[in-house]
């Protein structure tokens, strides 16, 4: 066993107190980083090629000379992150950062001396939340807002039928194809087939109502449409294009009369009032969902105002990244090209990103404390049934996903995940 001397030293690298920023300093003794040393000269000597000398037989002294400042890289590589962590380790610090590493000192003969400058988590003793109090509204359905969503449902069940002889009237409906070109090199060109458009829809563009308002079949209609940089559809928004619109028909909507033969038409239901009281139970199941979203939410707010502590900048900026990763793919999946997607500024993201990115670690961290205080566990068939679900979203095996999960890491976020939402549960209940 290697008898190791170390010479450490806790101290504060900035003015100001911090409860997360540490140094060490450390000193591998000389026969060690001896012993690393010929290590790797040896493996060098089987490796090396040079002029001169058969393979494996170049003297150490010429390995030394010739690769006397890989040799050292090599060292610092393979000995200070060891002795980094087993002096972090001795004295109860647990690094959430990879250390920078100053005042390197490595000459031949001497020990290695090194700084080492992390972040640590921070002490958080969690008080007063079993104090928290959540609102817990009332919740209700108006006859009117059932009304309403039965009215969605009969808008979806609606046909159309074709109307001749005259031109497209308000509340109608044209049914083309049209070509549109950005006005600028900035997008690209929209084709499209048999499209209805309704004349005077509240989702319909202003230019398209204004000239396709008493088109009839055969016509052809060329106009520009400017999009607004909050359209919908990121392809379109901010743009201008111009579009060359073929009418095809004009079709009349016909809505299905609202009575127990068109419940039976959506499934499950006999009557009507079946299909009432069906929209009532999910409208008041979300609302009480998103109550229970917005006190939770509250109730992170006040546990973070009564704990609030230094949160390690490491664990920011990871959220951060988690944050803009999430937010990048949401675009993607929008439509928004990647070329456009680097072109967009990301330190302002990152800013923009920071302030709920510190608020999502100091959750996690005091659900943890709270989790450990109230021994709050998760079990494996908890991890099972996650895994299944995953499963069965992606159509793939539970052993595959379970497989890859376990390959990344990814078990461990879930396992947090799950307590972290069983740790919230318990405070949202005990505040009733």
């Amino acid at each position: 066993m290697l008898s190791l001397t170390l010479y450490t030293q806790t101290v504060i690298p900035t003015e100001t107190s911090s409860a997360t920023k540490r140094e060490i300093q450390v000193e591998i003794p000389a026969d060690e980083v001896a012993r690393e040393t010929e290590t790797l000269v040896q493996k060098y000597q089987k490796l090396a090629r040079l002029p001169g000398f058969r393979r494996g037989h170049v003297p150490a002294s010429i390995i030394r000379q010739r690769f006397a400042e890989d040799l050292k890289s090599e060292v610092v590589e393979a000995l200070v992150p060891r002795y980094f962590r087993q002096e972090a380790g001795k004295q109860g610090l647990r690094p959430v950062s990879q250390p920078r590493v100053t005042d390197l000192h490595l000459h031949e003969g001497e020990p290695l001396r090194f700084k080492a400058s992390f972040e640590v988590m921070p002490e958080i003793k969690v008080t007063g939340y079993k104090e928290l109090r959540a609102d817990k509204p009332e919740i209700s359905v108006t006859e009117e807002e059932v009304e309403q969503s039965l009215g969605g449902l009969r808008e979806q069940h609606a046909t159309f039928t074709s109307v001749d002889g005259r031109p497209a009237a308000e509340g109608e409906f044209t049914q083309v194809s049209l070509d549109g070109q950005p006005k600028s090199g900035d997008g690209k060109p929209v084709h499209m087939d048999e499209v209805l458009v309704e004349i005077g829809g509240k989702n319909t563009m202003p230019e398209f109502t204004e000239n396709l308002r008493g088109a009839s079949a055969g016509d052809e209609r060329t106009f520009d449409v400017f999009y607004p940089q909050d359209f919908s559809d990121q392809r379109l928004a901010g743009k201008s294009f111009i579009y060359t619109v073929k009418v095809q028909s004009i079709k009349q909507k016909n809505l299905p009369e609202l009575n127990d033969a068109f419940a039976k038409e959506l499934g499950e239901f006999s009557t009507l009032d079946d299909v009432r009281k069906r929209i009532r139970e999910g409208i008041e199941t979300e609302r009480k969902h998103n109550a229970e979203r917005e006190a939770k939410d509250k109730l992170i707010d006040e546990l973070i105002r009564r704990n609030d502590f230094e949160v390690p900048e490491a664990l920011v900026e990871n959220q951060i990244d988690l944050r803009l990763e999430r937010g990048l793919r949401a675009l993607a999946a929008q439509g928004m090209r990647p070329e456009d997607i680097k072109k967009m500024d990301l330190p302002r993201l990152r800013a923009g990103q920071r302030e709920q990115a510190v608020r999502d670690v100091k959750t996690a961290l005091l659900l943890e404390k709270i989790a450990e205080e109230e021994r709050v566990e998760v079990t494996d068939g908890e991890i099972d049934r996650e895994v299944e679900a995953l499963a069965r979203q992606s159509k793939q095996t539970a052993e595959s996903i379970r497989a890859r999960l376990t390959r990344d890491g990814a078990l461990d976020r879930i396992r947090n995940r799950i307590r972290d939402e069983k740790t919230l549960d318990l405070l949202y209940h005990q505040s009733a």
